[in-house]
């Protein structure tokens, strides 16, 4: 989950049968990489959501969503990712109230199988038959939901920056906490006591935790094309009430409505084969919690971003894309063969 960074933990919706509104855009990526191909309304229970689209649905590899996280977050940190056109269609979207999409706030809506059948959707509105789902750390929740609930329409599922139980989330969160210099971690830990310290002391050592695991300092700065595409498709941005209401006020500390979340479960009901976690050196999502997940999937794979926090897609882009890339690459030459012999 990332409120500095706007998060990324996304769960699962049910849509409501309406009319998308569809715009079709010139594409011009070696001027302007934020240009989609084409840009959507897509009705779904509660309001509806905006999508982009890089790339000709029905033309080149099987498409691919990246799901962001938050809650509340948006997709305006995965625009890097929009490099992978060059060989599949690339959807984009922000979840009910954040981003892009409309923004009717109502807790009602704040409900995981609603953004499940959010993601669904938005693929029967597209005319997708079958897609990779990217999901990044709220978001992997939402992708391995979505895999369980569709399994014929999911043609792998990527769990990075991985968050699937709010409990392994919080304990290792404490190991981390533990990790920090002595009087950091004694700050936070006062600072989540019923009688909390002033900001002034709270909100560095917050802050000393994200940059330590989500958002290090040695990450590049924004490109001019990024900063341009924030400022043309950031919408109305992040949604801290949706992110409070749902985990808490901290990374570290889950008071809302998903405080005892757990999709682990879910792990045996997926094709391990076509399952793929993904994790930073010095993420979040620690490596040892991920690996406890990786047992429950057999014949699922673990990479680790080297050098890479919670934020590793945008602090090592090239060798995240690359992860993406071969991995997609190889399940589409595993189901064509497959279908090849049938």
């Amino acid at each position: 989950m990332t409120k500095l960074a706007a998060a990324a933990f996304a769960l699962l919706a049910a849509s409501a049968p309406a009319m998308a509104q569809t715009t079709s855009l010139p594409t011009d990526p070696a001027a302007d990489w934020s240009v989609a191909t084409s840009e959507h309304r897509v009705a779904v229970e509660g309001g509806k959501v905006w999508a982009r689209v890089n790339g000709t649905i029905g033309e080149g590899a099987t498409p691919v969503i990246i799901i962001h996280g938050g809650p509340g977050g948006t997709h305006v940190n995965f625009g890097g990712l929009l490099s992978l056109a060059d060989q599949r269609p690339v959807i984009l979207y922000d979840q009910l109230d954040s981003g892009m999409s409309d923004r009717p706030e109502n807790p009602a809506n704040w409900r995981p199988e609603r953004f499940v059948a959010e993601l669904e959707a938005i693929r029967k509105e597209l005319g997708i038959e079958r897609w990779h789902v990217i999901g990044h750390s709220w978001g992997s929740a939402l992708a391995l939901e979505y895999a369980a609930a569709y399994p014929e329409n999911t043609a792998s599922a990527v769990l990075s920056g991985t968050f699937l139980s709010t409990s392994h989330w919080i304990t290792g969160t404490n190991l981390l906490i533990r990790d920090l210099p002595d009087d950091v971690a004694a700050a936070i830990r006062a600072c989540q006591g019923p009688t909390p310290p002033a900001a002034e002391v709270c909100e560095p050592a917050t802050a000393a935790f994200y940059a330590a695991y989500n958002g290090r300092a040695d990450r590049p700065a924004p490109s001019p094309e990024a900063l341009a595409y924030r400022a043309r498709y950031g919408g109305k941005g992040f949604n801290a009430t949706v992110y409070n209401a749902m985990w808490g006020p901290t990374e570290f500390r889950a008071s809302g409505s998903l405080a005892s979340y757990d999709a682990s479960g879910l792990l045996h009901r997926v094709d391990g084969k076509r399952i793929l976690f993904v994790v930073g050196q010095y993420d979040e999502a620690r490596i040892d919690t991920v690996q406890d997940f990786l047992a429950l999937t057999p014949g699922a794979e673990l990479a680790v971003v080297p050098g890479g926090s919670h934020a590793f897609i945008s602090e090592r882009p090239e060798v995240s894309e690359a992860i993406y890339r071969d991995w997609m690459a190889r399940i589409d030459q595993r189901i064509d063969a497959q279908e090849s012999a049938e």
